[in-house]
Parts: C-alpha cells; sequence; structure tokens
C-alpha cells in the first residue's frame, strides 16, 4: 500500500505553494508517492533539485513526527506531528522574501 497525501494536506501544501508561486517565488511542484513515504517537491525551476521536499513518513509518527521539510542540500530543517507546524518555517521563508 502506498502513502498517500489526504486532502486537507494537500490542501494546506498547495495553499503555501499557491502563495509562493504568486510571489514569484516558486514555479513548479512534484508529488511521489512510494510504499513508506510521499512527497511534496517545491522547485524554483523545473530542471532543478527541489528547492524544499516536505516528506510524509507515518512510520516516524510516534518517535519523530512523520512530517519531515528538508532543504535542497538534504537537511532536516523542521520535523513534526503536526503539518500546520512544519509549513509555519515555510511560511517565514515567504515573509521574508516579502520584506527584501
Amino acid at each position: 500500500m502506498q502513502v498517500v497525501f489526504d486532502r486537507q494536506e494537500l490542501s494546506k501544501l498547495l495553499g503555501i505553494y499557491g502563495r509562493g508561486v504568486a510571489m514569484g517565488v516558486w514555479r513548479d511542484y512534484a508529488i511521489d508517492m512510494h510504499r513508506t513515504q510521499a512527497v511534496f517537491s517545491i522547485f524554483q525551476r523545473s530542471s532543478e533539485r527541489p528547492e524544499f521536499r516536505l516528506i510524509k513518513q507515518p512510520e516516524l509518527a510516534r518517535k519523530q513526527g512523520q512530517y519531515s521539510l528538508v532543504n535542497q542540500s538534504g537537511v532536516i530543517l523542521k520535523r513534526g506531528s503536526e503539518l500546520a507546524n512544519v509549513l509555519r518555517l515555510l511560511e517565514r521563508k515567504l515573509l521574508k522574501v516579502v520584506d527584501e
């Protein structure tokens, strides 16, 4: 069985992605679903590596949290059980772009 994002998770992910597109920061996204994880990748340009990847791994739900936000270098920026808490970091990054 595959790990997938449910409707509420996709709504939150696409909401923040849409704001980034409207601001001209992001241009493309991809969703990959595997047996152990689902990945939502955000790209500045479609030909590059993703700038951010949100990974959902249900097997880590009781340990470190099932969601993790990973940057382009592969560094885990934030982990947690609640998607909204993990996405706050992306929202802050978008606010920094507005302030510049």
